[in-house]
């Protein structure tokens, strides 16, 4: 009888902790948009759908043609293929990611057909919703779709750059 009292009595005490927490919670303005410094832009951190992708192919190498080749690749994966052109400096890496604020949950979409090898470069003051993709030296292929996925998982969930914040669903 005395364990059922004991019992009972810290079930009690635990309720009032709990209450006291929820009633005494100083973080409930945190999250999709409470802490954010005035001023900050807001940041596109939805994973996008690959239709929704809007993306330009830049050949950073020397392989002619190469732009054009992953252009269709991504076309035929049904991404939004804007541009397709070839820039005068090389990049020694596999690609770069140049986006905006509006572009962060498409370029980590993007980042996965790369097996998060390619380099990501944000750019805050860039209005659009294009993701930049510069083909490297060190490109080979884009991942399969199961690579994908796979990618996905390891990466996470897209974060908001340093200096923005995440845009609230829905806007």
């Amino acid at each position: 009888m005395r364990a059922l009292v004991v019992v009972g009595l810290l079930a009690v005490v635990a309720l009032v902790f709990v209450v006291v927490a929820i009633v005494k919670d100083s973080q409930s303005g945190a999250g999709a948009n409470g802490g954010c410094p005035e001023g900050w832009p807001l940041a596109d951190v939805a994973l996008r759908e690959r239709k929704d992708v809007k993306l330009n192919v830049i050949n950073g190498t020397d392989r002619p043609g190469l732009a054009g080749e992953v252009a269709d690749e991504f076309r035929n994966r049904q991404f939004q293929v804007k541009k397709v052109t070839d820039q005068k400096k090389q990049v020694d890496r596999v690609a770069v990611l140049r986006f905006g604020p509006k572009g962060v949950g498409s370029a980590h979409l993007l980042l996965a057909y790369f097996l998060g090898n390619a380099d990501t470069k944000f750019e805050v003051e860039r209005q659009d919703d294009t993701v930049d993709v510069v083909l490297g030296s060190d490109f080979q292929q884009l991942a399969t779709t199961t690579e994908v996925n796979q990618s996905l998982g390891d990466l996470g969930s897209p974060t908001a750059p340093p200096g923005t914040c995440p845009m609230p669903v829905g806007k």
